[in-house]
């Protein structure tokens, strides 16, 4: 019995060579079909409804399209004609008309792609251990595991639990800060920026502060130095030239105006040559003559000496108090291993006046912050378990010959995946701390190269945007004629994933790029 004209199932009979027309159903078919359900249960109904209104539009508006062209003599669009197909074959394979069961896969798809995160996990393969746009630092097992218990409970994030009193957040972890500095006080703020800010604008609100030409730094984003001083409110007297400071340079510029002495860590470069640059121990001392503070942006900051595990000597700390500073700021999701946030310790008395600034309250950290930084700073109280508990330094002491073996039990496959239009080869090359830290230093690395074999255009940025596109973004490097996936980040159970979906690489490296951008 042929259905009639309004069913849903019927289609327009085959003229020659045409294939049959795709009617759309209503939307309440698509609704009511059993294969929906799973959808409504997962994503909701009115989202699944919202969904399946603006497919229909978009599908019925090509399909028109495609019939106008066809008319005219004109082939169907690309983007239609895939339409078409992924209806006829999902519908087939269904055993079900085209009308639902392949525009239930297709709603089903354009759902996921609607609710994936914007944050999402990726495979750091650039060599940059502390890569700024890829989150920094990595949490210890330990902060992880508190951070969800502070998720799930309310915690005494300013309540005393002996007094039975409304505490100070900055007490949860100021003790462990003065244990492993050598600090009087401590205070915790949203990042290193922030922490620089409310120093200054503390301290330095309408007077001046002196800084080296050699120190005017501009980090990330293009956030400098002077730029930050100018909304503190604080004045910048630039000292000495750009590669020559003195001492006398900053007695000369010391005044009755004069609020602080500061330091600049030059954290993402190194002037080399004819330099002269004046050392806290020179400068403190000269500071306490004209009773001004002085102040030190550490930048990165680290609390233990490096060179016990191999790696170049950074500033510590706790040196930078004993060498006379009475402020350091500093990064908590650096060097030190933790969770996003700024440090400021030193003097007790300039500490309470920084926590009495109103700008604290904007810029103080929550309880999610300070649950994970405690047993971050609770590691260092074992500095010699340090390399297997702290995530940033195990990676950063990773020995060359583990990411060698890494990378020839992934060359075959890698290989196999790209096939012939790429050649991977496994080879030695050079990691960096990243985030401002040991700026010229490298670190001996291990990964895997892989080089067009023939001439094809942009083939490097094309495998690139592939290997950015799975379901586990990779994001190497391209540098020299080659994508350079560095294995440093990548540990055992990442290494299983990692593998586990070069199948889906392979299935894709015939089909067309995908868009780029969110779907």
């Amino acid at each position: 019995m042929t259905a009639p004209a309004s069913s849903p199932a019927a289609a327009a009979p085959a003229t020659g060579d045409k294939p049959p027309a795709i009617r759309l159903p209503a939307v309440h078919l698509i609704l009511s079909d059993p294969g929906c359900q799973p959808l409504i249960e997962q994503y909701g109904r009115v989202q699944t409804t919202d969904a399946a209104r603006a497919l229909l539009a978009e599908l019925r508006a090509m399909l028109l399209a495609a019939r106008r062209d066809d008319g005219a003599g004109a082939p169907a669009s690309t983007a239609t004609a895939g339409f078409e197909a992924s209806v006829a074959r999902s519908s087939a394979a269904a055993g079900a008309p085209p009308e639902i069961a392949g525009l239930l896969v297709m709603l089903a798809e354009r759902l996921q792609q609607a609710n994936r995160s914007h944050l999402r996990a990726v495979f750091n393969l650039t060599g940059t251990v502390l890569h700024t746009n890829l989150g920094r630092a990595l949490l210890p097992d330990s902060a992880v595991q508190a951070v969800a218990e502070a998720l799930r409970w309310p915690m005494n994030l300013e309540w005393d639990i002996d007094t039975g009193t409304r505490g100070d957040r900055d007490n949860l972890v100021e003790e462990l800060l003065l244990e492993l500095t050598g600090a009087e006080a401590a205070t915790i703020v949203n990042n290193n920026a922030a922490a620089v800010l409310l120093m200054l604008n503390t301290l330095a609100l309408g007077r001046e502060v002196i800084v080296s030409r050699g120190e005017l730094v501009e980090i990330g984003g293009a956030f400098r130095i002077p730029d930050v001083m100018t909304r503190a409110g604080a004045v910048l007297r630039e000292v000495g030239s750009t590669n020559r400071t003195h001492l006398k340079d900053y007695a000369e510029a010391a005044g009755p105006q004069t609020a602080l002495m500061m330091k600049v860590h030059c954290s993402n470069y190194e002037i080399t040559g004819f330099t002269k640059s004046v050392e806290l121990p020179e400068l403190a001392p000269l500071a306490r003559q004209h009773n001004i503070a002085t102040a030190v942006d550490l930048g990165s900051g680290t609390l233990v000496d490096l060179e016990q595990y191999g790696l170049p000597h950074e500033t510590t700390v706790r040196e930078t108090i004993a060498a006379g500073a009475d402020l350091v700021t500093f990064s908590g999701d650096k060097l030190l291993g933790g969770p996003q946030c700024g440090i400021i310790v030193g003097r007790a008395d300039l500490i309470a006046q920084i926590k009495k600034n109103p700008l604290k309250r904007a810029l103080r950290v929550g309880k999610l912050t300070l649950a994970a930084l405690e047993p971050v700073l609770a590691l260092y109280r074992a500095p010699d378990l340090l390399p297997e508990r702290l995530t940033t330094l195990k990676l950063l002491t990773r020995p060359a010959s583990a990411m060698r073996a890494q990378a020839q039990a992934i060359l075959a496959p890698l290989q196999a995946a790209l096939g012939a239009a790429y050649a991977v080869s496994a080879e030695p090359m050079t990691s960096q701390i990243g985030s401002g830290a040991l700026p010229v230093d490298q670190l001996p690395s291990f990964g895997l190269a892989i080089r067009p074999t023939g001439k094809a255009s942009n083939a490097l940025g094309k495998l690139e945007q592939r290997l950015r596109a799975l379901p586990l973004p990779v994001i190497g490097r391209v540098a020299h004629d080659a994508l350079w996936l560095d294995l440093r980040c990548l540990n055992d159970a990442q290494q299983e994933k990692f593998v586990a979906q070069l199948q889906q690489l392979q299935q894709t490296m015939q089909a067309p790029l995908p868009a780029q951008g969110r779907a």
